[in-house]
């Protein structure tokens, strides 16, 4: 008999913690899907890092979501979607350069959705990213 599925709450330990929301969620069943909750230049005490240079954000946030997939047991090659959020007016040009950086040479990267966002509510944020990973 199969194991029943089970879900992870998962707080990695260089982001943020806060009371109203968990980082990422893994489920395990007979695959582990990974949802993550969007990700931004902020690092783990609170502070936006990078503020008015969207490169500097999006890499803080790829940061953490390897973070979350890390603490999950998953990496970045079980990305399968993600949902990039972006303020409305800033370049997406520079944000790409640091994705195609970080991706490398990887292939299959995820599926992808953008979005303009008018603002956060963190007003130097700049990109977010939420994300779903799978691992077989």
């Amino acid at each position: 008999m199969a194991d029943a599925p089970s879900v992870e709450y998962l707080n990695p330990a260089t982001l943020i913690r806060n009371p109203a929301f968990t980082q990422a969620i893994a489920v395990t069943g007979a695959v582990k899907t990974i949802y993550i909750g969007t990700q931004n230049g902020v690092d783990r005490s609170g502070a936006v890092v990078g503020k008015g240079d969207i490169a500097a954000q999006t890499e803080q946030t790829l940061m953490n979501i390897e973070a979350c997939l890390a603490e999950a047991g998953a990496s970045v090659e079980h990305l399968v979607a993600w949902s990039i959020y972006i303020k409305h007016g800033e370049p997406i040009e520079p944000a790409f350069e640091v994705f195609q950086r970080w991706w490398g040479r990887r292939p299959y990267p995820p599926v992808n959705t953008v979005l303009l966002v008018p603002d956060w509510i963190i007003p130097d944020l700049l990109i977010g990213i939420d994300a779903i990973a799978v691992v077989p």
